[in-house]
């Protein structure tokens, strides 16, 4: 394609955009340009911003988790605790279980549009994590407690991520649209947090279990296909991707492989107001490998340095993590100014097939500040002090 009819398309799109932020109502959505128009924002890789322009987003989550459950059957906590050893055989029970749990996660997203098909990104990302525990009787008993919380806290794995467009059947507006998601996350998580929490002395240097860790230790990449539709004022969509783990962390495991599958639907009520609702399926392998500390009896095993002993927590068996989920998700999005998305979404579980017994999620909420920044190159870059209705979309 020539530079000049290049910038006729672009002078064509600036036309078409102006038109859209003065006139457009009930179909602004389609204004958007080659992003599509509308896309949840708790999805990732949703749409492509216009050419040459930033974006960020900023969206804390609370993921809570209580009851646990083995397969699709929920199992009482008080079931599983008890010796793990009598008359030297081992008894399936535990020391001690969780009971509930609350994830809190601060995700940082950046990005750039380097041209009309590929956005590259980075994420960063803030856990906390807090664990109810509950003692058997002799750790009731020794420690004048019913239990406790454990803790950990800190930096999470970083992603980096790319996006490029394969198809579109409209270079300007598109209804119809596949795209290639790429990323790689690195392992700038913790896999050292160490039990510092609990009541005895001699078991606050321990290794925490896997699922209190705040990274995987691992370089793990990730692939997908994404597909967008529209006909406004509708938007529906489909993202699948995999995230495949494919070598042992210095501490000797590796977390299960990733698939999810996102199908989700959206309709705006108006030009800065949508609802949307979603189906999440998301599955996770087992835990493969073990820690070298609970190979090693430190933390994990109530026999020191037998790797055949019983787990002291269900926490600490490899095989208690992973399994299949499908979540609905609703939610809300709202343009307070130009440029600026709030993004609310709600979710419940409506299947859960686990490797347990481990603990269950009973809901996960997501609130997120979505800002677009164009560039000088950008042809929206004269157009940002003008209403722009159209930019619902991520």
């Amino acid at each position: 394609m020539s530079s000049q009819t290049s910038k006729h398309i672009r002078l064509v799109a600036g036309l078409l955009l102006s038109l859209c932020y003065g006139t457009a109502q009930a179909y602004v959505g389609l204004c958007c340009g080659k992003c599509g128009g509308n896309m949840p924002m708790n999805i990732p890789g949703g749409g492509i911003p216009e050419t040459h322009e930033f974006r960020l987003k900023i969206s804390p989550m609370l993921m809570h988790m209580e009851g646990l459950r083995d397969g699709t059957r929920s199992i009482d906590a008080d079931s599983l605790l008890g010796m793990p050893v009598m008359a030297g055989q081992p008894t399936g029970k535990f020391m001690a279980v969780p009971t509930q749990m609350d994830m809190k996660m601060l995700n940082l997203t950046g990005g750039y549009s380097f041209s009309d098909d590929f956005f590259a990104g980075v994420m960063l990302m803030w856990k906390q994590n807090s664990m109810e525990m509950k003692f058997n009787k002799m750790m009731q008993s020794t420690t004048g407690q019913q239990g406790f919380t454990m803790k950990s806290e800190g930096l999470g794995d970083t992603m980096l991520m790319g996006k490029y467009r394969l198809f579109a059947d409209d270079p300007l507006i598109p209804t119809r649209q596949y795209s290639m998601l790429f990323a790689l996350s690195l392992p700038t998580g913790s896999i050292d947090e160490r039990n510092s929490s609990h009541p005895l002395a001699m078991r606050q240097k321990e290794l925490q279990p896997y699922g209190m860790q705040t990274g995987s230790g691992t370089f793990d990449p990730t692939l997908g296909i994404l597909y967008q539709a529209s006909r406004s004022p509708y938007w529906w969509g489909v993202n699948a991707s995999y995230t495949a783990r494919l070598y042992d962390n210095q501490r000797g495991y590796r977390l299960g492989d990733e698939f999810r599958l996102d199908l989700y639907g959206m309709y705006q009520i108006r030009y800065d107001f949508l609802w949307q609702l979603q189906l999440n399926g998301h599955y996770q392998g087992k835990i493969r490998g073990e820690a070298d500390e609970a190979r090693s009896g430190a933390s994990g095993h109530v026999t020191q340095g037998d790797p055949d002993s019983p787990y002291m927590t269900p926490l600490w068996d490899p095989d208690n993590y992973g399994g299949t989920q499908l979540f609905a998700t609703a939610g809300l999005q709202w343009q307070p100014a130009s440029l600026h998305i709030i993004d609310f979404s709600f979710s419940l579980p409506l299947y859960r097939d686990l490797n347990g017994p481990q603990l269950e999620t009973d809901y996960r909420v997501m609130l997120t500040w979505y800002l677009e920044v164009p560039t000088k190159k950008s042809i929206r870059y004269r157009l940002g002090d003008k209403p722009q209705k159209s930019q619902l979309g991520f």
